[in-house]
């Protein structure tokens, strides 16, 4: 009973932001024809305002800023959309790129350890890889310890670059976006506690990636055994 229970709460730590972060999304996420304009178009509208005309803003799978490519990207929901959580949702991504304007220090941290964390992953991707097709062969010792440190470390570093993600997602959020939103009158006064809250949603992502890291690094760590 106690191991089930156990098992619920691991479930619930781990999936919990990740739906709550959807679910947040979604409600808001409604045709709002008082809006005069989309998401991009907001995006547009703010980096022009803020000087930064090379910075493009694409529709893409996810939202994010590309730092390396000076580009706003964004759901083709929130993108296309002129709903609350496209507009908050654009002006968190615009935030990230008023970061890199401002020299950030923390987003360049985060650029340089996320860089390091999909190098890790291929490292570890190819090691399991190696492992899987030498069979038997692979009873060495050796080679085992050293597809479980490839794995271990890689998850590590994942876990890490989702941890230091978070005072940047909340520098976009609330020191940046919200604040644009609000002064700039770009919602109304009786939309900002639902635009705190897709803010807090939107920074919040990570924190569900680094959870589900963790999770993948137990996992390995059990069978490993």
């Amino acid at each position: 009973m106690v191991v089930v229970a156990g098992g619920i709460l691991l479930l619930a730590l781990i999936f919990g932001p990740s739906l709550w972060i959807r679910s947040v999304m979604a409600r808001h996420a409604d045709p709002r024809p008082d809006f005069p304009g989309t998401g991009g178009e907001l995006a547009r509208h703010l980096l022009d305002e803020a000087g930064l005309q090379a910075v493009s803003v694409e529709a893409s799978d996810s939202d994010h800023y590309d730092p390396n490519a000076k580009a706003v990207r964004l759901s083709r929901q929130n993108y296309d959309g002129a709903s609350l959580t496209a507009v908050a949702v654009a002006a968190h991504e615009v935030g990230h790129a008023l970061q890199d304007r401002d020299g950030y220090g923390p987003l360049g941290i985060r650029t340089r350890v996320v860089r390091v964390a999909i190098r890790a992953d291929r490292i570890a991707m190819l090691a399991t890889m190696g492992l899987s097709l030498l069979g038997s062969a692979a009873i060495s010792p050796r080679i085992l310890l050293f597809g479980a440190i490839a794995v271990v470390v890689s998850g590590l570093i994942r876990v890490a670059a989702n941890l230091i993600t978070l005072p940047v997602e909340f520098d976009a959020s609330f020191n940046r976006a919200l604040p644009i939103l609000s002064s700039g009158g770009y919602i109304p006064p009786e939309d900002q506690p639902a635009a705190r809250r897709i803010l807090r949603a939107a920074a919040f992502t990570y924190v569900a990636g680094a959870l589900v890291s963790m999770l993948n690094l137990m996992r390995f760590a059990r069978l490993f055994r």
